[in-house]
């Protein structure tokens, strides 16, 4: 079986289609009982949950349409669904008519994105997740104090641009392990290195054991600059994968998080990993000989996706769930100043919080 993992990293802001659904899945023979293993934490994150109500709360107090720069998160599905409710996605803000409200997307943005919207008098609502904000500000911190910031991440992803974008002139990308092996680096007395909060942790240590073999001056960013659900959510399925005959991650394909869960899945013992958006991507020839299915989802994806999946599995015989929880997560974030009040000047119930999360 073959990995699926394509997809670039970039923003696609084609119209999402929701594929038809294909024959229901069936039970074969496979000479062992069936399970499924479901990983938990999975699925939506604080800084995802907190995007998206921004964008739901928008349209309510405003009105349709709300413009939204590049994907509000990294799930079809999410997409298709603000659509309906009247936001209106945009690559960048010089699309937007002038004065009209625009949100910024949990990845984050550069302070010339900033600009731009305040150039064109758009009222803007910061969607950024709060722990991408601290890798900005962490940045422009280094940079005025004259670091040279290696920042780990994938060239092209929105939220490595906008992290560049606080200190282009003095940030180098490093995107793989061999990277490290060959990057020109001035200055190398006074490194330190950030990354992308939705990197597989092993890589990321692995690129950064590289660079301080060649650079021992190296620092380390003051914390983790890897999100707490990236990291949940690749240690739960590290604890599933070698015991799955098949793992599923349900998650886009421009989702990094999503793409890194598959690989992760095959790293640490799953015999066959497939990412899929919906349900109705499963093949049955994936469950041609597999008796344990190990199911998760990435940090920007609904639970009710990850449900479609458990019950077309059951239809296959699969309805032995057991959950493999290696994690309590109770983090949330508070929602964009401009958007805690509700249209009768109360506190909105979910100013400090947001949806319950697996």
């Amino acid at each position: 079986m073959s990995t699926i993992t394509n997809g670039a990293l970039g923003t696609d802001l084609t119209a999402p289609v929701v594929p038809e659904r294909r024959e229901r899945l069936v039970a074969t023979e496979v000479g062992r009982p069936r399970r499924v293993l479901l990983a938990a934490p999975r699925g939506y994150c604080a800084g995802v949950d907190r995007a998206v109500i921004a964008v739901e709360k928008a349209l309510e107090q405003y009105g349709a349409p709300v413009y939204v720069r590049k994907q509000i998160v990294h799930n079809v599905h999410v997409v298709s669904e603000l659509e309906k409710k009247g936001a209106i996605f945009v690559d960048e803000v010089d699309e937007v008519p002038e004065g009209s409200h625009i949100v910024f997307s949990a990845h984050g943005v550069s302070p010339a994105v900033v600009q731009g919207a305040a150039d064109r008098g758009l009222a803007a609502i910061d969607a950024t997740c709060p722990l991408v904000t601290k890798v900005h500000r962490e940045a422009v911190r280094f940079a005025k104090q004259d670091y040279r910031i290696l920042l780990i991440g994938h060239a092209g992803h929105e939220e490595v641009e906008g992290t560049m974008g606080h200190a282009p002139d003095r940030t180098i990308l490093i995107g793989t392990p061999d990277e490290a092996d060959t990057v020109e680096v001035p200055d190398a007395e006074a490194l330190i290195w950030l990354s992308q909060t939705t990197l597989s942790v092993d890589e990321t240590m692995e690129t950064v054991r590289r660079l301080r073999a060649r650079f021992p001056h190296l620092q380390d960013p003051p914390s983790d600059d890897i999100c707490y659900a990236t990291q949940n959510r690749q240690v739960a399925i590290k604890k599933v994968a070698p015991d799955a005959d098949l793992v599923i991650v349900v998650g886009s394909a421009n989702s990094s998080n999503s793409v890194r869960l598959v690989e992760v899945a095959l790293e640490y013992g799953a015999k066959a990993a497939y990412r899929v958006d919906y349900a109705s991507e499963i093949e049955q020839a994936w469950l041609d000989g597999v008796a344990t299915v190990g199911v998760t989802s990435g940090a920007s994806v609904p639970e009710v996706l990850v449900q479609e999946v458990l019950a077309d599995l059951a239809d296959a015989g699969f309805d032995e769930v057991e959950v493999v929880k290696t994690a309590e997560e109770d983090l949330l974030f508070s929602l964009p100043k401009e958007l805690r009040i509700d249209r009768s000047g109360q506190q909105d119930a979910r100013a400090l919080g947001g949806r319950a999360r697996a």
